[in-house]
Order: structure tokens, then sequence, then C-alpha cells
């Protein structure tokens, strides 16, 4: 009796931790999925942009964005830290680090000390900081060559994405950069997590400190339009609100002339994203950085491109930008620069790291917590002089009382869910065909297999819509899906009656574009667009998208919230009022 209730103690527990990892498995597969969506949306959104050149009356208000000047807007080349230092006061009353250059370890410790008590260092500090961290950067190759022979292990992180947190226990695991702690930081420090401005300034500090022993290489997110969509930008304005701009155009700058990719006693390469099966590191080492948008093809599939384990190379549909490489294309690149390892980043990993392609590809990904608390593990790489590679891997945790796994999976599934609640609902009208198609005796209800086959075939997420089925919508008596139970507990924020329905969901699906758009005619950013400016933008806009843009609907919505009736509109507040809520959180409010 005893052995056969062990047995069966035995059997539940591992039934029950099965279906906790399908659920955490499949929560991850939303967030990867909507994810990358969103980046195919970002690339297009890029497209759009040269339209708008072509095609828009005013090009001067969007010209910028395609050329990285040598001196950003409102700072000149040969601005030294005496002149900021004249331009900008430090009162009295500030508390935080006082920078000198040359900067000494004391300075990175002062600065490490300061953020981790939610200090902001001053905007003169940043701005000298920032300048200096382009004169070195200036100086720098492409590609960076490194030996392990001065050092006895170098250590590979990948991205941070602002999370300030795990690069703190990171240097809290593995210590500070040293002459004898050698660091290579593969891309996207920034974006997504709060800290992304802290997270540079430390990096720019020990860059400058230790040149020769830390190495920055680029991410796709080091990006002045990609920061536009995914909050650096928004970041940097909150931080620094009188000097937002001039930072910005600064860091612009800075972006532009990070290296591209790092290689380790000839036989390690390093770089964020991948390589395609045109990849040319001679190429790569003679362009000129610095003018991305000359040689956007080529930094597309270093920054954007994923391995995969089918051979050949393939356009990396899911994101929109890069490739798929195969174990084929990883093979062949080594045999021609005799090459033994490939280290990259660029992607979610639960563990923090993957090898792939017979272990000749490693991904190391060093934010934990990504899609939400608990989702997943930070790691980061300590390479040998015998080019061995260790994992070490670690989580923050925020909690100060330790959740057990159910709860841990509830979190992650609950929010996975309302982000993919939340796009089935700006889809709804495409939804509402789609499901109409199979539904031929019109009576709401349709098999579970169709509207999996209906829901995919407009939202193209490649998810196991079946599995989620009961999480998304209801069954009825008859065991059909009640397919317009998917809408019920979202609505759009807050009613607008001068907007037709259908506008509403264009304007509530194309938010985050709108709103790129608009951050990018407002050059000064303060927050106003002039009813002309708009028409005309909305109007390319949609006709570049091919899509309906209700132009008398839209028209009398802006005329309507023009409440002074200057001629200008608040756009971030326009945009407010076109995002999905869910009903029951607001009632639980």
């Amino acid at each position: 009796t005893v052995i056969r209730a062990a047995i069966l103690i035995q059997n539940w527990y591992r039934f029950t931790m099965a279906r906790l990892e399908t659920r955490r498995r499949y929560s991850l597969s939303i967030f990867q999925s909507i994810e990358y969506a969103d980046e195919q949306d970002q690339l297009q959104l890029s497209d759009f942009f040269n339209f708008m050149l072509d095609h828009c009356t005013q090009p001067d208000s969007v010209s910028h964005i395609f050329t990285t000047p040598s001196a950003p807007q409102g700072v000149d080349e040969d601005l030294c830290l005496r002149e900021f230092e004249k331009q900008i006061h430090v009162p009295d009353s500030y508390y935080g680090p006082r920078l000198s250059f040359p900067l000494t370890v004391e300075d990175a410790n002062a600065l490490l000390h300061a953020f981790r008590n939610e200090q902001l260092l001053h905007a003169r500090y940043v701005l000298q900081l920032l300048c200096e961290t382009r004169r070195v950067l200036k100086e720098m190759p492409n590609i960076t060559h490194l030996s392990t022979s001065y050092s006895k292990e170098i250590t590979v992180c990948g991205d941070l994405h602002g999370n300030l947190d795990d690069l703190l226990l990171i240097f809290y695991k593995n210590g500070l950069p040293s002459e004898q702690n050698h660091y290579i930081f593969n891309g996207d420090f920034v974006d997504r997590g709060k800290n992304s401005m802290e997270i540079l300034i430390i990096l720019f500090a020990f860059l400058l400190i230790y040149p020769n022993h830390l190495h920055l290489n680029r991410g796709n997110h080091e990006d002045y339009i990609i920061n536009l969509r995914y909050g650096f930008t928004k970041e940097v304005v909150k931080k620094y609100k009188d000097h937002g701009k001039q930072i910005l155009g600064l860091l612009r700058d800075v972006f532009s002339w990070l290296p591209l990719a790092t290689i380790i006693d000839s036989k390690v390469l390093i770089l964020h994203g991948g390589i395609s099966d045109t990849t040319d590191l001679e190429f790569l080492n003679a362009l000129e950085r610095n003018k991305v948008r000359d040689h956007h093809l080529h930094l597309l599939d270093i920054l954007w491109s994923d391995p995969r384990s089918q051979n050949g190379c393939t356009p990396n549909k899911r994101r929109g930008g890069g490739c798929y490489f195969g174990p084929d294309v990883t093979a062949k690149l080594f045999e021609r620069y005799n090459l033994k390892m490939l280290i990259r980043s660029h992607e979610f990993k639960p563990e923090g790291y993957e090898i792939s392609h017979d272990g000749k590809v490693i991904t190391v990904f060093s934010a934990s917590n990504y899609y939400e608390e608990g989702s997943n593990r930070g790691a980061y790489i300590k390479l040998s002089p015998e080019l061995t590679p260790r994992f070490v891997q670690y989580q923050v945790s925020r909690q100060t009382r330790r959740r057990n796994l159910r709860q841990r999976v509830g979190t992650i599934e609950s929010s996975a869910l309302k982000s993919l609640r939340e796009k089935i609902y700006a889809h709804r009208s495409e939804l509402t065909n789609a499901f109409a198609q199979y539904d031929h005796n019109g009576t709401g209800t349709i098999p579970v297999s169709d509207w999996a086959a209906a829901i995919e075939s407009v939202l193209q997420l490649d998810l196991p819509w079946r599995m989620l089925r009961p999480q998304l919508a209801q069954m009825s008596p008859d065991g059909e899906v009640d397919f317009m139970s998917c809408f019920y507990d979202l609505k759009i924020g807050q009613p607008v009656k001068e907007a037709q329905p259908a506008l509403v969901e264009t304007l509530c699906r194309y938010r985050k574009d709108l709103e790129i758009i608009f951050n990018i005619i407002d050059k000064d950013h303060s927050g106003l667009i002039s009813l002309e400016e708009f028409s005309q933008m909305w109007k390319l806009f949609t006709s570049h998208l091919g899509i309906d843009g209700c132009d008398e609907s839209i028209d009398k919505l802006v005329l309507s919230i023009d409440y002074n009736k200057d001629g200008h509109i608040d756009f971030n507040e326009f945009l407010e009022a076109f995002h999905v809520v869910h009903r029951l959180e607001k009632k639980a409010n």
C-alpha cells in the first residue's frame, strides 16, 4: 500500500510539473511571437520613412532621420568638456557624482553607488561622458581583435535591455572590469527596461577607463528609430527634460560609432545577431559604420539574423529583417576564415544561453526576467585561453518572499495572455470576417479546428491555438467555439464619439507606429503637431500600407480634439484614447 501510494504521488507530481512546464512554454511562445510581430511592424515602418521622404511636401520635417550627422543638432563637433562646463551649471543642491576627466576607477565606483540608490547623473556630466565616448569609439576599428594571452579569461555578456540589476549582479558575481578582468558586451544595452541610461553610463565609463579591456559591440537596439518604439527615447526625455534632445542627438552619433564585431584569437567571432551566406568580414571591416543607412542590408544580417537547425539561408520572416542561417552557412564561413566558434546574442533564451549547430554557435542572453518576473534566467560566458566556454546563470529576484513554481508560472501566463488578447482585439474586424467564412449557417459558432485556422490566418503568430482556446474563447453547448467571445472582456480605451468604429480599430492597431511618426515630426519635443502635418502624415501612412484611411472621419476627429482651436493637437493625449483595456481589470481597480 505504501509503495502504491508513493507511485501515485510520484505520478501526480510528474503530471503536475509537466502541465506547469507546458503552460510556461506556451506563455513564452506567446511573448516571443508578439515580440517578433512587433519587430516586423518596426522594419515596415522604416520602409514607410523612405516613402515619406519621397512623397512629403515638407521633406525637411523627416529627412533628418536618414542621416547621422558628424555633429548632431545642438552639439558642435569641436565642443569640448570645458564648453559643456561653461554652458551647463551644476547647482550646489546636486548630490550625485561629480565627474572629472580623464575618469578614474573611483568615478566608476561613485556611479555604481549612485545608481544603486536610484540617483541620476547630472546632464552636464552625461554630455561630457558621451563626447569622450564618441572620441574614443571613433578611433576603434569595425572589428576588434583580442587575444587571450593577455587575460586568463574573457567574459562575454549578451542583451541587457535596460535591466540595471542584471548588470550589477554580473559585476557582483564576476568582478568589475579591470586590466585583469576583460569584458565584451554584445549589444542591446538599451530599450524595454527602465535603466538603459544608467547601463550606458556605466559601460561608457569603464570603456574610457579600460579601453583595451572592456569592449562593446553594436546591437540592433542601438538605433535611433528602434529607440522611439521600445522606450529608450522616452526614458531619456523623462529623466533629462531640459537636455534630453541634446543627449539623444549625441547618443545617436555614439551608437553609430560602436564597433560591429569582435574576434578572439582569430578563432571566435562575436557579433550581435548572426551571419548570412553573403557575410564578408573584410567588407564589414572596411565600411563606414557611422553611415549605417548606406549599408542597411549588410548590417541587417549581422544585427538581426538568427540560427536555425535546417540548412540554408532564408529571409527571417518572423522578425521581418535579417535571415535564418543553417549549419551549412556557419560551416562555410568558418572554413573561409578558419574560425572555431560564433557567439551571438539577440534572442531570448529561457536558460540564458543555447548551443546550436553542433556546438559551433552559442547564443547568450543576459537580461533575466525579460518578459515577466520569473520568465527566464540570464547568463554570461567565461572564455578560457583554450577557448572553452563556461556558462554562468543567474536570476535577479525583486520579490521579498520567494514564490513557488505554480505562482511564477501563473504570473507569466497571465501577462502573456493579456498581451495576446490585446493583439486579438486590435484585429477584431479582420478576425470577425475570417470566422464568418467558416460560419456557413450564421450560428456564431464554428469547430475548434476552423477557429484555430481563422485566427492564425489573420495574426500569423504560429501559436498552438487549439491548446490556447480555453483561455481565449468560450465553447457553445454543442461543442463549437463561440468566436465572438474572444472580444467579450476587452474594449478600446476612452470612447471618442466622433470616431467611427473602423477608424478606432485602425488607430488602435497602428498606435505605436503613429506615436513614432509623430515624435519624428515633432523635432522640438513639444508634444504638439499641426492639423496640416497630421492630415498629410495620416494620408501617406494609410496610402503606404494600403488600408482605408477614413479620411473624412479622421479630419472630423482631429478637429474635435483641437480644444483651443489653435491648429495643433497634443498627439500623446490623442493616442491615449486608442488603446485596449481589460474590462474585468478596470472593475477590479
